[in-house]
């Protein structure tokens, strides 16, 4: 086994004086440490004066992957990696540990951001929505809005209180609460209570910031449209007004059922092929924060881009081309939607062949042709055929009618080998 050569110690605004003998021994006796500008400043009332002038001391630098290899260049000496609050929560530490094993790594957290807010505001952890806006898309707050819904915000910088409280407003939530805390925990610390349409009117805030929101519903009116447009649920099927399209749209019912048929998990990457305005792929990531979708359109791809901001997916991958030709080289999948291009000559062989054992594969047709390709997988591959009629009531005059939507013929198979 090799020695614990690295060690990542969680730090608070407190500095040193927040950490145990354990935290301080770790960076006192460290040969170098890496550490964001701010961390490293804290070390300045460290005494060390038996260790001066042998002690390196590395600030970050960007991209972080420069600092990764510059760590990895320093295995087998005393390397101390200062981070924020807890390394594993949004932290440095996650990122370590995808190129270094934990059995070369010492990690001493410290109470996380997401804690000491809720101990300011006596919320409940485990109760809460944590995300991170660090690096990220401002558009990933979109799938954590809903009503009464509590979020905890990693920010940016300074800018990102105002970009919450934007987005607040524009899905009918300007009456939610939010709370800025500056400098958390340190000497420094500020904390600023208000409403989503009236932070700015608050001024600058410190670039070292974390947000806490109450998400508080304030529609004009509550006419199920405005109540279908705003509030945009987890489950499968939004409402086909949620997507900008040209009339290439997995229908709300249909959309549903095919989502119910992928049954993703978390953590999970689909292959949505033929994406049109990739309603599947966005749905498939907004059920689980981790899952991950590729979605494969030859015409359609700014529909998918807009769609994908909007409704909270940015880390959607958009794969501009015709299937099977840029399906070689990319991630495995767990489930595959086919869409569109189910006639494509050697579609299926490729998807077929790229899905990982007990993986799900699901087909959607409308025309004949493609129901008699369907039913030749089906008999090549097994599985199970489906149609889905699906009618809505239209104005007929003065009354109200069913008008049929095209039927869909749906094909769910999943590989056993």
């Amino acid at each position: 086994m090799l020695q614990k050569w690295l060690s990542v110690v969680g730090i608070g605004e407190d500095g040193l004086a927040g950490l145990n003998a354990i935290g301080r021994s770790l960076i006192e006796q460290a040969e170098i440490i890496f550490g964001g500008d701010r961390h490293l400043a804290m070390l300045q009332d460290l005494d060390s004066s038996h260790r001066q002038g042998q002690q390196l001391r590395l600030a970050w630098q960007a991209p972080i992957e420069k600092s990764v290899a510059q760590i990895l260049s320093y295995r087998g000496k005393r390397v101390c990696v200062l981070a924020s609050g807890d390394p594993l929560w949004f932290g440095i530490g996650t990122t370590l540990l995808k190129k270094i094993a934990i059995a070369e790594i010492t990690i001493l957290p410290s109470p996380s951001t997401f804690s000491w807010i809720c101990a300011r505001l006596g919320w409940t952890l485990n109760e809460v929505e944590t995300l991170s806006l660090c690096g990220r898309s401002a558009a990933l707050i979109q799938t954590y809005i809903y009503p009464n819904a509590k979020l905890l915000i990693l920010s940016a910088n300074h800018k990102t209180p105002q970009i919450v409280a934007n987005t607040l407003c524009d899905r009918h939530f300007s009456n939610s609460k939010i709370t800025v805390f500056e400098h958390l925990n340190g000497v420094k610390e500020r904390i600023v209570t208000t409403t989503a349409m009236e932070l700015e009117h608050l001024g600058a805030f410190a670039d070292l910031n974390a947000i806490a929101v109450e998400c508080v519903a304030s529609f004009e009116t509550s006419t199920e449209a405005v109540l279908a447009a705003k509030t945009r649920s987890r489950m499968a099927g939004l409402p086909d007004s949620a997507y900008h399209h040209d009339g290439q749209l997995t229908k709300r019912e249909v959309r549903a059922v095919t989502l119910s048929s992928l049954a993703p998990n978390a953590g999970e990457m689909l292959w949505d092929v033929g994406a049109g305005c990739g309603s599947i792929a966005i749905e498939w990531m907004r059920s689980h924060p981790r899952c991950q979708a590729i979605a494969i359109e030859k015409s359609r791809t700014h529909f998918i881009t807009e769609n994908a901001i909007a409704l909270g997916t940015p880390n959607l991958q958009i794969i501009a081309g015709q299937a099977p030709d840029v399906l070689q080289g990319l991630p495995t999948p767990d489930a595959i939607f086919i869409g569109g291009g189910a006639t494509t000559t050697g579609l299926m062989d490729i998807c077929w062949q790229s899905l990982r054992s007990q993986g799900r594969i699901v087909a959607n047709v409308v025309t004949l042709e493609g129901e008699q390709q369907l039913w030749q997988w089906q008999q090549k591959y097994g599985g199970t055929l489906t149609q889905i009629a699906i009618s809505r009531a239209e104005a007929i005059g003065s009354f109200l009618g069913w008008k049929p939507m095209r039927p869909v013929t749906q094909w769910q198979v999943i590989k056993l080998v």
